[in-house]
């Protein structure tokens, strides 16, 4: 009898926890779900986690890992490959979507979708981002930003700059040892961006924008933990910065125009203050400055890493690079020898380069995922995504199926020979009326850089297996420290 009484507690222990496990592991669905309904039985598969913390324990986990995939694999495993699964991500009950038709569906429905980024991400980027702002407004903030970075008449501007300092910095870099190739990248591309936006600015804010930039990043995709220590309150004291930064250049400008005093060159800055919609209403300061950090960060992150990773991926694959070099090499025979420099129509005829970036877009997938949120119920593949819930677009699904791209996580541009892809399978840059107006300088600017590299540099890293880290973008642990080093006797010398 005492025996028996014995294990009496242990048991009730055991089960007290299992009940209260069970509790916590329905909590989430208990408050977001059976509030909606009869729509809760056709939610898609998936579960929301524990209270509070949803599922992001296990994205920042898989992410913190070496293999990040494995977060989007336990939904797969479970509930099979159904391309729409809920979960609670960001403090809310969310729904990811993980196919080309339905990252396409979502990304292009704009009656049923409209941004949805999470609030945190709101605080960091601001409230009168490109992120933020309605689908008219964004239509419109577009319409005038992005001419100064699309088509052949802006591009071309941009090229003989671009060139210049792209040469000046691998010379600079080839002189200087060790580097971490990741960190010069960045502040190059940063470079590029800030003489489009900022102008005669530029230089004089460069270097701590910059700095504010990195800190920033870093909170964008972290817990909104306003506690000293962790990313999000770092990236808030950050955001406080740039804001204080970009508003003394604004007030500066605008000095300078009341005083008659013009710039070289009208940049985007001059734009935003001079723009005025059909009433005559002209962006107040606060506008203005949100539009510019969206830009200045989305506008060098993106190029210094893929520019970064496809100097690294062509390193890796002689074979490819050797193919990258020769196209460069007969670019430059080609050329009249009264010619000083690239012209935008001989980047253009890069058709293999270009197939180095698009794969290296695709491997990367800088931009995991984006965001949206549903404006009314919506049914997506037979399942009901409830009006308020948000929904994570998530690339690295699309970009990684083996079923579209055959060993996907191999680094093949001639994978690209003669493949026009499908809707929705390829989308770095996402797609629909929000499409990043940035693209073509991006693939402007990594492609004059390749065709430098490749003819007169090599890259000798110091730590080839260096891990990756996979949060806020893919990078090399040691931000790929390395030493450029100068090719032998090349055919762009003979040609000079």
């Amino acid at each position: 009898m005492e025996l028996g009484s014995i294990w009496v507690i242990p048991i009730c222990i055991v089960l007290g926890v299992l009940a209260l496990k069970w509790i916590l592991q329905g909590a989430n669905g208990w408050l977001y779900e059976t509030k909606l309904g009869e729509i809760q039985y056709s939610l898609p598969p998936g579960d929301l986690g524990w209270p509070f913390i949803g599922n992001m324990w296990s994205f920042l986990r898989a992410f913190k890992s070496t293999d990040p995939d494995s977060f989007m694999r336990t939904f797969t495993t479970r509930y099979g490959r159904t391309g729409i699964y809920k979960a609670f991500m960001f403090g809310k009950p969310s729904v990811f979507v993980t196919s080309p038709e339905t990252c396409r569906r979502v990304l292009t429905d704009d009656d049923a979708f409209q941004s949805g980024w999470p609030k945190s991400t709101m605080e960091l980027i601001g409230n009168k981002s490109f992120l933020a702002i309605s689908l008219e407004e964004h239509k419109i903030l577009r319409r005038l930003t992005a001419s100064p970075v699309n088509g052949h008449e802006a591009l071309s501007l941009y090229v003989n700059y671009i060139e210049e300092i792209v040469i000046s910095a691998l010379e600079k870099w080839s002189t200087m040892g060790e580097i971490e190739f990741l960190t010069q990248l960045r502040k190059l591309t940063f470079r590029i961006i800030m003489y489009i936006f900022l102008g005669s600015e530029s230089e004089l804010v460069e270097e701590s924008l910059q700095k504010e930039f990195t800190a920033l990043n870093y909170g964008v995709r972290s817990m909104a933990i306003n506690l000293p220590g962790f990313a999000y309150h770092k990236a808030l004291k950050a955001r406080k910065n740039l804001v204080a930064i970009l508003q003394s250049a604004i007030d500066k400008r605008r000095n300078q125009r009341k005083e008659n005093i013009s710039s070289k060159k009208k940049d985007m800055m001059d734009a935003l203050i001079d723009v005025e919609d059909e009433t005559g209403r002209k962006l107040i300061d606060e506008e203005i400055i949100d539009v510019l950090l969206t830009y200045l960060n989305a506008g060098h992150e993106s190029s210094g890493h893929i520019t970064m990773w496809a100097t690294v991926l062509l390193q890796q694959h002689p074979e490819f690079l050797q193919k990258a070099k020769e196209e460069q090499e007969e670019i430059i025979r080609r050329r009249l020898p009264t010619q000083k420099g690239l012209t935008l129509k001989e980047v253009r005829e890069m058709t293999y380069l270009s197939k180095v970036i698009d794969e290296t877009l695709r491997l990367i997938t800088f931009s995991l995922v984006v965001f949206r949120e549903a404006k009314s119920d919506v049914n997506i593949n037979g399942y009901v995504i409830p009006k308020g819930w948000k929904v994570l677009v998530w690339f690295r699904s699309v970009h990684l199926d083996h079923e579209i791209y055959p060993n996907p996580k191999e680094f093949n541009p001639s994978r690209w020979d003669n493949h026009a892809p499908k809707a929705g399978t390829f989308l770095p840059f996402g797609t629909g009326s929000r499409l990043c107006p940035g693209k073509d300088l991006a693939k402007l600017e990594i492609s004059i850089f390749l065709h430098h590299f490749l003819l007169n540099y090599k890259l000798e890293r110091l730590n080839p297996g260096s891990s990756s880290l996979y949060l806020p973008h893919s990078r090399p642990k040691d931000n790929c420290m390395a030493k450029i080093k100068k090719t032998p006797y090349s055919l762009v010398k003979k040609q000079m």
